[in-house]
């Protein structure tokens, strides 16, 4: 019952526990201690609201930041990556795979915040190696969630 419960609640957070508690064909009482525990076990460790800040007055970039490092004798990578998520214009930090170490994801209201926040925190950081930037332009799905409005096809269709 809990991969179904996550599994509704990832994709959407305010989700209704009597639709849930019929889904699962149990009572909402089951349902909201259920996940209670699993809030204080920390599997759900929050909840979020995906927006589209495209469709907003609020100036926002987001940057996606390969960064690969020294791993620290004894400790891996796991302190560099808290010294990065660290800063409040962190979003997340990843360790990924491939030829760099960490993705960060990272905000800022203008592409010169995000690249001032690269030049002058996180390549000072002495483990750092080496950093690529990349900026995200247009979201088209976020957090599987479709951003854009699609269209309806107006053609006709035509048989033979």
């Amino acid at each position: 019952m809990r991969e179904q419960i996550l599994t509704f609640l990832e994709k959407n957070s305010k989700a209704d526990l009597k639709e849930l508690a019929i889904m699962l064909g149990t009572s909402e009482a089951v349902i909201a201690n259920e996940i209670q525990r699993m809030e204080q076990e920390n599997i759900i460790c929050g909840y979020h609201t995906l927006i589209d800040w495209d469709k907003t007055s609020i100036d926002k970039v987001t940057a996606l930041i390969e960064v690969r490092v020294t791993p620290q004798r004894d400790q891996g990578f796991e302190r560099i990556a808290e010294r990065i998520y660290n800063y409040p214009e962190v979003q997340s930090v990843y360790l990924i795979s491939g030829g760099y170490d960490l993705m960060v994801t990272l905000e800022g209201k203008t592409l010169r915040e995000v690249a001032g926040f690269v030049t002058n925190k996180l390549s000072t950081l002495d483990t750092v190696i080496s950093t690529a930037t990349h900026f995200i332009l247009k979201k088209y799905k976020d957090h599987g969630t479709i951003l854009q409005e699609q269209e309806e096809d107006e053609r006709i269709p035509v048989t033979f």
